[in-house]
């Protein structure tokens, strides 16, 4: 945001300004008001600013000589000046001293707009191009890499942002390969750092390694192959020695990989690394586990037995006895086939159960770590179909009981507890995803479901009802209790405060 100073010594001009105009939408934020020129220039010996909008007429001070004094604190400072006199004299002195336009009071907004529009099109022109960092290099690579992996960025993006980063996304196939360490490596520190420089020295002409931080915090690494036969045996031969030097270190590593994919499909070997973590649940001997091996355990498996879908629609709908029936359904058919391996049913079921705890992990529910795992462990060491059975039982019957009882999800519940109490600093829904332990996509649709609006839409709401509260008390200035619901752009809660309320502070204020 440039900032923008108002000078004029009539309050009602600049008040009037600040609630007329709506700066954030130019890029601009009012950080300040002068009523004489001599008190805008100790605002500016305060104050970075890049606009003034100044009278030219004013006791101690004129707008002229505002503008030659503050030219010498900030040189490239942008001026425009208001004024009541239509006077050639005037305007002439203020194009010699470069302003950007003279505007005649009453004020001719569109006028204004459109003068705003130009200056804030030469400040951009203006600011030197900034180098980025290398911690800003890293946080731009994570963030592209993230949103491509998870689908959410467009091809042209993608294209510009990776030749900007150096990223190299050439190559035909691509494995996402998750990454988790106990104890684990300082996220900032030296320990990290090193586990990325031995990813990076497994590349070879046919295999390039591309290292970055996950939204949860993750070390990732895009696994990017040539279209060779033995693409797969490059990809895990290199995660396993990465997998023996971290091992050496006493890192205890724990690496998901997802499968060999066209690399425009990179999302979808994303998901499988995903859901290969959990199998680390009942795989505590493996520090490398591979989708396609655990895929290949449950291939065979006769077609319409353990079918998500069938086990997702009564859970979500909180209906236990069609859940019985699906459960019973399916284990008296594996009892009936003959043919099928019990150890493939096994593998099977214990897949559906880690599905299910995905879903109830969304919910943000603390004990359901504790029940899956004692439940899968149940199935893990199971001598008998039945005692499988039991434990699909156990898993299946605590998610539905997870998304029952309760109009509204824990973690929801949590969240607008956390809005009440905390409206007033910067919330997001990627801080409150981080603060709830839950993915901010999924936080944001859970919570438009179950309270009907956005996010966004719900704090602003909540806000501007505070707001109102404080306009009752008359020894508060607008910007003041902007300030105080939330809102640092004193335009945007005037925005804000029209959209809710149906007019602007001030006017809302005269009615009390």
């Amino acid at each position: 945001m440039y900032k923008v100073l108002l000078v004029d010594d009539e309050p009602f001009i600049t008040e009037g300004l600040s609630d007329a105009v709506d700066w954030s939408a130019f890029g601009l934020e009012v950080v300040g008001s002068a009523e004489d020129g001599e008190e805008a220039l100790e605002r500016l010996r305060e104050l970075p600013v890049d606009l003034l909008i100044t009278d030219i007429s004013m006791p101690i001070m004129t707008g002229l000589e505002l503008i030659r004094k503050a030219r010498e604190l900030q040189p490239q400072l942008k001026v425009i000046i208001l004024s009541g006199f239509n006077e050639f004299n005037y305007l002439k002195e203020g194009m010699r001293l470069g302003i950007e336009n003279y505007l005649l009071k009453p004020i001719n907004f569109g006028e204004l707009e459109e003068t705003l529009t130009d200056t804030v099109r030469k400040l951009e022109a203006d600011k030197p191009a900034q180098p980025l960092g290398e911690d800003e290099i890293n946080i731009l690579r994570d963030n592209v890499m993230t949103r491509w992996v998870n689908g959410r960025i467009a091809l042209p993006e993608l294209t510009e942002r990776i030749g900007l980063l150096g990223i190299d996304l050439s190559k035909p196939y691509v494995a996402l390969a998750i990454f988790c360490f106990h104890p684990g490596p300082d996220a900032a520190g030296q320990d990290l750092d090193n586990c990325i420089a031995d990813l990076l020295a497994e590349e070879t002409d046919g295999l390039s390694l591309i290292p970055f931080r996950n939204d949860e915090g993750e070390l990732v690494a895009a696994c990017c192959i040539n279209g060779d036969e033995q693409k797969q045996s490059k990809v895990t031969a290199a995660l396993e020695r990465v997998a023996d030097k971290w091992e050496s270190k006493q890192l205890g590593p724990r690496i998901a990989l997802g499968g060999i994919v066209a690399t425009a499909d990179a999302a979808a070997s994303y998901a499988e690394a995903r859901k290969t973590q959990q199998f680390f649940l009942v795989r505590h001997d493996r520090h490398l586990l591979d989708y396609a091996d655990i895929s290949a355990e449950t291939a065979a498996l006769p077609s319409g037995l353990f079918e998500w879908e069938a086990y997702a629609k009564p859970i979500l709908a909180k209906d236990k006895d069609e859940l019985a029936e699906v459960i019973n359904r399916d284990f008296a058919a594996i009892r009936m086939a003959d043919s099928l391996h019990p150890v493939r049913a096994k593998s099977a079921a214990i897949e559906l159960m880690i599905l299910m705890k995905i879903e109830v992990d969304k919910l943000g529910r603390a004990d359901a770590a504790e029940v899956f795992q004692g439940a899968l462990d149940q199935a893990v060491t199971a001598a008998t179909l039945e005692g499988v059975e039991i434990a699909v039982r156990t898993a299946a019957f605590f998610a539905a009981d997870s998304f029952s009882g309760e109009d509204m999800s824990p973690v929801i519940k949590q969240a607008l507890r956390y809005i009440h109490e905390h409206y007033a600093e910067a919330l997001t829904l990627k801080s409150l995803g981080l603060q709830f332990h839950i993915h901010p996509n999924y936080l944001g649709q859970l919570f438009h479901k179950q309270t009907g609006d956005t996010f966004t839409d719900y704090l602003n709401k909540f806000r501007i009802d505070k707001a109102k509260e404080l306009l009752a008390d008359s020894r508060l200035k607008v910007n003041e209790i902007a300030r105080l619901v939330g809102y640092w752009e004193t335009g945007y809660f005037y925005k804000q405060f029209k959209k809710h309320v149906g007019m602007v502070p001030g006017d809302f204020k005269e009615l009390l």
